[in-house]
This record gives structure tokens, C-alpha cells and sequence, in this order.
């Protein structure tokens, strides 16, 4: 067996509650300042959340609810006057400017835990990578933001949006990352919080460890090494839901046992 060289992060709902907290109020916001009807509540935004990508995500709900609401199919308003890739792809732009702007504000902590782990894998010595569906400056703003300026060196890969054509569940975004860093699965884990991403991570041979969310809690995690609340810390306990840490808190003793199992 290998050593444990590196970590590989998904971002949303693993290193942050970004997806309720972050995304959907960025989406509602664009589509307010587009002059669109649209307001996606928490409960749609947990079905959309079934497809990976912003972009997707919004072809998902002109193609699966729009009609569904609203009683006919969606046409874009002759005020835009645009094909309907262009139409998505500029929404989703500015879902990303008012998403940046809500990381500046402080909007979306990291979750229990991740800042902790980050400092003890880098005191370790272990590479650290992030290969999620979100954009590079969605990363950048939430890295940046809430660890300081400097955070973004801390990852020697940061693979994220369409740096890979199939995005998650395609494990082609973690292949990538340890292409770039030039590791086998052997060396690395993963982690992530959703179905999706695990099937992503599995799908690269990767063991995989997950931090569930809100929207995520009740997904199948069949395969997964561990499965728990959040990483914890000294004074707050996570729960582990599946799997085994003799730990109240993830640490790297956890991650190298898991690695080694």
C-alpha cells in the first residue's frame, strides 16, 4: 500500500454550507437583476441539485419544472433577444459576480472543522487539491475570503468547472487532479458530501470520506469509507454516521487509517 500523499476536496457543502447559504441566493439575485419572475425556493433548489454545473442546473429547471410552475414552456422574453446558451450562460455569470459578492460579505463560513484539518495536513507535509463542478472563482472568492489571500497556494490543483467536459458524477475531475499532481488513487483520498460526488470519486478509485449537509443527508452513501456530521473540533464533536474514527474529531490519524484499511 502507498503512503498518504494527498488530500482532494469537492467545495460546495464540503468545505462550506455554499449551496443554501451561497448558490440559490446568487441565482434568485441574477435573476432578479434579469428582470425574470423566477425565486427558487430551498426545497426546489434540493431537487436541481440532482445535476452538477450551474449552467446544467438551470437547463434542468426550464426542461423538468418550468412547465411544471408556471403551466407552459418557458420562451426567453423577446426583450433579450438571445439563444438560449447565451441566455444561461450570461445568467449564470451573473450568478457568479453576486456569488463572489456574497463571499466578500462573510456570507458562508467553512464548515466545522475544514480549517483545522487544511493546517494539520499542511503542517503533515500532505498536498492538498480541490476538484469540484464549481467555478475557479467560486473557489477563489471562498478560499481567499475565509482563509486569507494567500489560501489559494496552499492547493497545488485547483481543477474545478469546465476544466474536464464531463463533470460529476464523471470521475474524469478527480482523474485530472491526480494527472496534475502526477499521483495514483492509491496515494489519495477524497472528500466530498453528495451522491454525486462520491459516485465522482469512486468512479477515479478514490476512498472517500464524507461530511453530509442539509440537503444531503439522506443520499446514498454505499461505498463511502466514513461517513459523518463534519470534521469537529476539540470542543464539538462530530457524529459519525458510518464507518469508524476512535476520535471526537477528524484528524490525519483518521484519514491515514482509512487510507491503509
Amino acid at each position: 500500500m502507498s503512503n498518504l500523499e494527498a488530500l482532494i476536496f469537492d467545495v460546495d457543502g464540503t468545505l462550506a454550507d455554499t449551496e443554501k447559504d451561497g448558490h440559490l441566493v446568487a441565482f434568485n439575485m441574477a435573476f432578479e437583476e434579469a428582470g425574470l419572475d423566477w425565486k427558487w425556493s430551498v426545497e426546489l433548489y434540493g431537487r436541481l441539485l440532482e445535476v452538477t454545473g450551474g449552467k446544467e442546473r438551470i437547463k434542468f429547471y426550464l426542461s423538468d419544472f418550468y412547465k411544471d410552475e408556471r403551466g407552459e414552456d418557458f420562451e426567453i422574453p423577446a426583450s433579450i433577444n438571445k439563444p438560449l446558451d447565451e441566455f444561461v450562460a450570461d445568467l449564470h455569470a451573473a450568478k457568479t459576480r453576486f456569488y463572489m459578492q456574497l463571499m466578500e460579505e462573510g456570507a458562508v463560513p467553512l464548515r466545522t472543522g475544514v480549517v483545522r484539518l487544511f493546517n494539520e495536513a499542511r503542517e503533515a507535509g500532505l498536498r492538498l487539491a480541490i476538484a469540484t463542478t464549481t467555478t475557479p472563482a467560486n473557489v477563489t472568492s471562498l478560499l481567499t475570503h475565509m482563509l486569507g489571500a494567500d489560501a489559494i497556494d496552499w492547493f497545488e490543483v485547483i481543477a474545478a468547472g469546465d476544466v474536464v467536459p464531463a463533470k460529476k458524477p464523471a470521475p474524469d475531475i478527480y482523474t485530472y487532479a491526480m494527472e496534475k499532481m502526477n499521483l495514483s488513487h492509491e496515494q489519495c483520498l477524497a472528500f466530498e458530501d453528495s451522491y454525486n460526488g462520491l459516485l465522482s470519486s469512486k468512479g477515479a478509485d478514490l476512498k472517500t470520506i464524507i461530511t453530509i449537509n442539509n440537503y444531503t443527508a439522506d443520499h446514498d452513501f454505499a461505498g463511502a469509507e466514513l461517513v459523518l456530521s463534519d470534521f469537529g473540533e476539540p470542543d464539538q464533536s462530530m457524529k459519525v454516521i458510518v464507518g469508524q474514527c476512535d476520535e471526537p474529531f477528524f484528524t490525519l490519524d483518521c484519514a491515514r487509517k482509512i487510507h491503509q484499511g
